[in-house]
């Protein structure tokens, strides 16, 4: 199909091109061979007048035309494949679609397993394919290729829709034949002690530790770390056997009581209130589906609530 004498064919070309900065990859991507996208990039230079990628050594470079034209050709197929996707009405029981979730560990063993156990019974067609919480998620999520992101609320844009999960608390977990700790815990007791804490990546905090950055640099200092974990589920385990603590939510706290050898005390005082939040791409805040995956979310998250 033409638009002004441009195959919008080549509009996904253009935008495959200008995220991989590579004509082989491209191709890779778009299943094509590597001279059809030689071709479909010398057609766009013609269209445009413009080089739009330009060879820097190994790499190619966006020109400046191709890096204002990126967003917009973005925002484009965005819109085209939400109206292709979106039907008027949603039918869980009957409906076949895959939502894409970024989330932490943490969420999918306090809630989303159980809404999967829930959902292979009364809806049996949907599959949840679960991403991690990184950097590389969340720009997949900015550009509308992940349906749904689940992060502390102060991790979500603006200009995308949102809507709150839960509320959780911090509570600290010990090994239960830690006999050293004794409650109540103070501040200075906590500091003291060696932390077993959860890193994700170079720009992206815990609640816990966002909170610490925002304290003084003097408390954040004497505090004892030890042990740093890149997901939630492990640190129980690397509290066990040790004088180690670790300051967790407390549903996953109260979840790993059951399971392991561990008693589960209240933090000092001061520490902040977590607030889970789901966030949308904005193109698919008319999308029946999606409503109905918030709306089933926000019905666990209050069950969990009151269990």
């Amino acid at each position: 199909m033409h638009f002004h004498k441009l195959d919008l064919n080549l509009l996904v070309a253009l935008d495959t091109l200008l995220e991989e900065r590579s004509v082989s990859r491209a191709a890779d991507r778009l299943n094509l061979s590597q001279s059809a996208m030689s071709s479909s990039l010398s057609r766009l230079r013609e269209y445009f007048g413009d080089e739009l990628l330009i060879a820097v050594g190994r790499r190619m470079e966006p020109t400046a035309l191709a890096l204002s034209l990126a967003p917009s050709v973005r925002e484009i197929l965005q819109r085209i494949r939400v109206t292709i996707q979106t039907r008027p009405t949603f039918d869980p029981a009957t409906a076949q679609r895959r939502f894409r979730i970024m989330t932490s560990d943490y969420l999918i063993e306090v809630l989303l397993a159980n809404v999967i156990r829930e959902l292979a019974v009364t809806a049996p067609g949907i599959q949840l394919q679960v991403l991690p919480s990184n950097e590389m998620s969340y720009a997949q999520f900015l550009k509308g290729d992940i349906d749904l992101i689940i992060v502390p609320e102060y991790h979500t844009q603006s200009d995308h829709p949102r809507s709150l999960l839960f509320e959780d608390t911090f509570s600290c977990i010990v090994w239960s034949g830690n006999t050293i700790v004794k409650e109540p815990l103070t501040m200075q007791q906590w500091l003291a002690m060696s932390h077993v804490v959860v890193h994700f990546g170079r720009d992206q905090l815990t609640t816990l530790e966002q909170w610490f950055a925002e304290q003084s640099a003097a408390m954040a200092a004497e505090r004892r770390v030890d042990i740093i974990a890149s997901s939630f589920g492990v640190v129980p385990h690397l509290v066990v056997g040790t004088q180690r603590v670790a300051t967790i939510h407390t549903r996953h706290a109260r979840l790993y009581e059951k399971l392991l050898p561990l008693r589960v005390l209240a933090p000092p005082p001061g520490f902040p209130t977590l607030r889970e939040t789901m966030q949308w791409h904005r193109h698919l805040d008319t999308d029946p589906a999606i409503q109905w995956l918030v709306t089933t979310l926000t019905r666990f998250g209050l069950k969990s609530a009151a269990g």
